[in-house]
């Protein structure tokens, strides 16, 4: 995988991959409509340094079944945009019934490095087409955009403090697994309001992003929208904080606590 992922992918991810929990377990409803939107900034120290959306849309039907078309776009904000600019869009096509991707698209400009990639997936055969070339899969394999929507979908009620699991996912040039530790439930406030929360821990790789003993926690609405709130992981150099800025089109009310 190249090293050259910015910040906002890596979190995307790494969010989208900790609410995953039992993985083998089919949906049974999404949490989510046509119509959502999620818009999130990015921190750095005290600095608003990118901003990000998720937005469900009805997709075309794909060999006869409904779909969700998913857009996720991030980009650099403030001064972070003048001295490296970035400008992401990441786009997946989902069964609206068991949320596994059917197309994955990204087209990523960060400062002078341009990057495209197109991804489609068979879930018969398990084969997983994308420019670099063909990937046999194993069970379910997401891109991660569709993997934060099944993931927020999934009942995370039963799991224990101090469980693990590995999560599976598509990216680049390959198939790849994080692993994730449950922390618990914790309220966590930000600009929107306090929200009542799980708590997560997905292991990093250290490199040219994140520290040797960098910690990467994530919270998540303990309601029936399962949105993720808030995030915070050390650098190489600072940190950086994610938090959700605005909601539209919920399929169930966002009530903060007193």
């Amino acid at each position: 995988m190249k090293n050259h992922h910015s910040t906002l992918l890596m979190f995307m991810l790494l969010f989208a991959a900790s609410a995953f929990g039992q993985v083998a377990k089919e949906v049974a409803e999404p949490v989510f409509k046509a119509d959502e939107q999620l818009s999130y900034k990015f921190k750095y120290g005290f600095f608003t340094g990118a901003e990000g959306e998720l937005k469900v849309e009805d997709g075309q039907k794909v060999n006869g079944k409904p779909t969700y078309h998913i857009t996720a776009q991030g980009n650099t904000a403030g001064a972070f945009d003048v001295f490296y600019k970035v400008r992401n869009q990441y786009e997946s096509t989902i069964d609206r019934e068991t949320l596994r991707p059917y197309l994955y698209t990204e087209n990523r400009k960060e400062g002078s490095w341009k990057h495209t990639d197109k991804v489609s997936f068979d879930h018969q055969t398990g084969k997983i087409t994308a420019d670099k070339g063909v990937f046999q899969s194993q069970g379910k394999v997401f891109d991660f955009v569709s993997a934060y929507y099944f993931a927020r979908s999934i009942d995370v009620a039963r799991l224990k403090v101090g469980d693990k699991f590995d999560i599976p996912y598509f990216l680049d040039d390959g198939i790849y697994k994080l692993n994730v530790t449950y922390l618990g439930k914790e309220s966590v406030k930000i600009g929107l309001g306090k929200f009542n929360c799980h708590k997560f821990n997905p292991s990093i790789l250290p490199g040219r992003i994140f520290k040797k003993n960098s910690k990467l926690y994530l919270w998540i609405t303990d309601d029936g929208n399962h949105i993720p709130v808030k995030a915070n992981v050390d650098l190489v150099v600072g940190s950086v904080t994610m938090e959700l800025t605005g909601t539209k089109g919920l399929k169930y009310p966002l009530n903060p606590i007193n």
